[in-house]
Formats: C-alpha cells, sequence, structure tokens
C-alpha cells in the first residue's frame, strides 16, 4: 500500500487494490460461499437437526433447548471476534482459525453420533451444539468484515445472490439425498451422523479455497486496540443513528419471530406421514426456494437496498406461516416450507448486507458485533420459549405469536427505517 500519509491518496490505493484483485476476490469469495453454505444450509435446515434431536430425546422442550445453546453460544462471542480484529490490518488469518474451530465442532457432531449413546450422546450433542454457536457468533463478524473490505457495495448482493443459489441448490439436492438415503438406510450406522459428516467435509473444502486464493488489502486507518469492557461503552453510541436503531429493533423482532421454525417439521409430522423421504422432500422445498429466491433478493438489493428486500422477505414469511397454520395434507406444507426457505433467505441477505451500509468502516466490526449479539441474545431465549408453548398450548398458538412480531417488524421497517443509500 503506498506509504504516503496523504488520506486521500491512502484511500485511492486501497481501492486500487480492491479493484485489481476483485476478480480473485470474487472467486474466493463465491467458492468459499458455495461450498460453506452447502455444508452449514445442510446442518441448519429447520428439519435434520430438530427431527435429530427428537429422536434423541423425545421432547419439543428439549429440542428448542439444543437450537438455544447455539444461539447462546453466540451472545457474547462476537463482541470478542470484533474486538479480536478491528486494530488488525488483516483479518484473515484470524477468520480462518475462527472458521477451523466453528467446522471442528461439526465434526464432534457426527463422530458423537457414531460413537456414544444415551445420555453420554445427548450432552456432548448439547456441548457441540453449544461451542458451534459460539464460533459461529466470531465468524459471523469476521466474515461479513473480509466481504466488506473485497467487494464493493454495489456487487455484494449478485456474489451473495450466485453463491447462495449455488450452494443452495447443491444443498437442496444433497439434503434430498440425505433423507432418502442416509436416513432412510441408516448409513455407517447412523444416517444422521454421515449426514453431518457430509457438512464438515464441505464446509472444510469451502474454507481452504478462501484462505488459498483471498487477496486482503490492508485499510488506511484501524482503530487502536482497546479492552472490550471499555468498547462496550461504545454501543450507546452506535444506536444514536435512529434507522439502524429501529432496523435493529426490527431485526430482533425477526428473530424472535423464528422462535417456532424448529417446531414446523414436528407440526409437519401431526398432518403427514415423516419418514426420511418426507424430511428430504421438505428439507429440498427448504432449500430449493433459498436457491431460486436468492438471486431475486441479490439482485433486488443491488438495485433498490436492502431495505425493500427485508421488508418482502417478512411478508414472504408471514404468508408461509398462515399457509402452515391452515395446511391439512401434504402439498400446502411443502408450499409452506418453500415459502418459509425463501424469507429466511431473503432476511439473511437483507439483515447481513444492510448493516455494512449504517455508519463508518471504522465503526462497522463492532456494528457486526452488536447486531449479532443482540440477534442471538434473542435468538437463546426464542426456542425455549418456543417448546414452552408448544408443549403447553400447542404448536398453532405459537405460530400466531410469530406472525404478531413479523407483523411488528414490518411496521417498523415501513414506518421508521430510511433506505441507508438514499437518506442523506
Amino acid at each position: 500500500m503506498n506509504d504516503s500519509h496523504d488520506p486521500t491518496l491512502q484511500e485511492a490505493e486501497y481501492d486500487r487494490f480492491v479493484h485489481n484483485n476483485l476478480r480473485s476476490n470474487y472467486v474466493a469469495h463465491f467458492a468459499h460461499g458455495m461450498l460453506g453454505m452447502t455444508g452449514f444450509r445442510i446442518l441448519m435446515a429447520p428439519t435434520f437437526l430438530p427431527a435429530y434431536l427428537f429422536m434423541l430425546t423425545g421432547s419439543s422442550f428439549l429440542v428448542g433447548l439444543g437450537q438455544s445453546l447455539t444461539q447462546f453460544g453466540a451472545v457474547l462471542s462476537p463482541v470478542l471476534s470484533a474486538s479480536n480484529i478491528e486494530h488488525r490490518k488483516r483479518i484473515l488469518p484470524v477468520a480462518i482459525r475462527i472458521g477451523t474451530m466453528m467446522r471442528i465442532q461439526i465434526l464432534g457432531l457426527a463422530l458423537a453420533g457414531y460413537f456414544l449413546t444415551g445420555s453420554l450422546l445427548l450432552l456432548a450433542t448439547f456441548g457441540f451444539l453449544f461451542l458451534l454457536g459460539f464460533f459461529m457468533g466470531q465468524q459471523r463478524v469476521a466474515f461479513q468484515m473480509l466481504l466488506s473490505k473485497v467487494i464493493p457495495i454495489r456487487r455484494r448482493g449478485r456474489l451473495q445472490a450466485w453463491r447462495n443459489m449455488a450452494g443452495g441448490g447443491t444443498a437442496a439436492l444433497l439434503s434430498y439425498f440425505a433423507g432418502a438415503w442416509f436416513l432412510e438406510r441408516n448409513v455407517l450406522g447412523n444416517g444422521y451422523a454421515t449426514t453431518f459428516l457430509i457438512c464438515f467435509v464441505l464446509t472444510s473444502l469451502g474454507l481452504f479455497v478462501l484462505f488459498r486464493f483471498m487477496r486482503e488489502p490492508e485499510p488506511p486507518t484501524i482503530r487502536p486496540r482497546m479492552p472490550v469492557r471499555e468498547r462496550l461503552r461504545d454501543f450507546p453510541a452506535l444506536i444514536e443513528d435512529r434507522d439502524y436503531r429501529h432496523f435493529l429493533i426490527a431485526q430482533l423482532l425477526t428473530v424472535s419471530a423464528r422462535m417456532s421454525i424448529p417446531f414446523c417439521i414436528l407440526y409437519a409430522a401431526d398432518k403427514m406421514e415423516l419418514d426420511g423421504t418426507a424430511i428430504g422432500l421438505l428439507t429440498l422445498a427448504f432449500l430449493g426456494a433459498d436457491t431460486i429466491a436468492n438471486l431475486i433478493w441479490g439482485y433486488l438489493g443491488d438495485r433498490y437496498g436492502y431495505r425493500l428486500t427485508f421488508i418482502y422477505s417478512v411478508l414472504v414469511w408471514l404468508a408461509a406461516l398462515v399457509l402452515l397454520i391452515f395446511a391439512e395434507s401434504a402439498a400446502p406444507i411443502y408450499i409452506a416450507f418453500f415459502g418459509l426457505g425463501a424469507s429466511m433467505s431473503g432476511y439473511m441477505m437483507s439483515a447481513s448486507t444492510i448493516i455494512l451500509e449504517f455508519g463508518s468502516r471504522d465503526d462497522l466490526p463492532m456494528r457486526l458485533a452488536l447486531s449479532t449479539t443482540a440477534e442471538t441474545s434473542v435468538a437463546t431465549i426464542g426456542p425455549l420459549a418456543g417448546g414452552a408453548l408448544a408443549m403447553g398450548f400447542g404448536y398453532v398458538p405459537l405460530f400466531w405469536i410469530s406472525i404478531g412480531f413479523l407483523a411488528a417488524a414490518l411496521i417498523n421497517l415501513l414506518f421508521f427505517v430510511r433506505e441507508p443509500r438514499t437518506r442523506s
């Protein structure tokens, strides 16, 4: 980079580096995302893991507990990650270490399924889910920072769209195969563990590609290193921005609505026969919608901004839950899962991309950490509350509560959040 102290020249040199290495970084992020998202989307889809936990425990509450442990692990780790990288000119080495530790937890889930039984298997599974969340919270901050450093703002949506389409399409096909083959035939003695092992292999390949081919620029300015406790005092200043503050509120309301997602597969079991093939098909519908919708969300967001895609994804989510509530046969349930997949992909792309556009670059790590910590704090309570509500009142009241949260989020987005690209 240019050694001049002229900020204008330094910014120009930074932009030149980004432009000259854009193709290599685009390919690296695409390949990493395609392979990584294939594995993670199979693992985190609202089908295999909830069904696996229900098979181990027979309890809706413990299914919710398992999902909550993953989120609880991610409550404080984003702040640790932001504090660890915001003073560094190069963050790729840290991101690779975090990504490696995250993938080790997926391998642990697989090995526990193969070699443990009874209460020891359950404890190990819950432990790996907690650690998975702990490193997942750190990874979200580090990898979004990498994306913001090397991909210009008006190309991020289409990159994520094609990346997610490729990864989602592969995940959709593999998920059907996993359900119809691994689960039905109990491959290697535990079909679920075999599915988790495939997730580990795919996500590890993606991480290697990123490490091998990404070229990271050194920014002209970075924050001085500060203790985590001192940086936490800056959180109130971050939410002085009214649009970001109300975006955060909308995000938390939307995350609250996710309390019902792990129980959609259990509700489906009450309405249709749910064998391995059916689980695979429902996952195919969920991830297939993710694949198709990502192209729409990405190009729409690049052109009109991610506030609009956030609004549309919430509308699709509302429609899918209403359809699921009134479904009496398999066909509308498949359509509802398709809608849930489309809305989840829209939410993830919108929430993770629009946040990059609020405020300054130097504050971005802590802004990502604040949003991720707030999101995971709510998401920790959500599945537990959902499990308790499902046990006490049934699945339908739980779905209506989620609909209420989504309606409140929609009102917030429509009336209190301006598109960050055009607000000034």
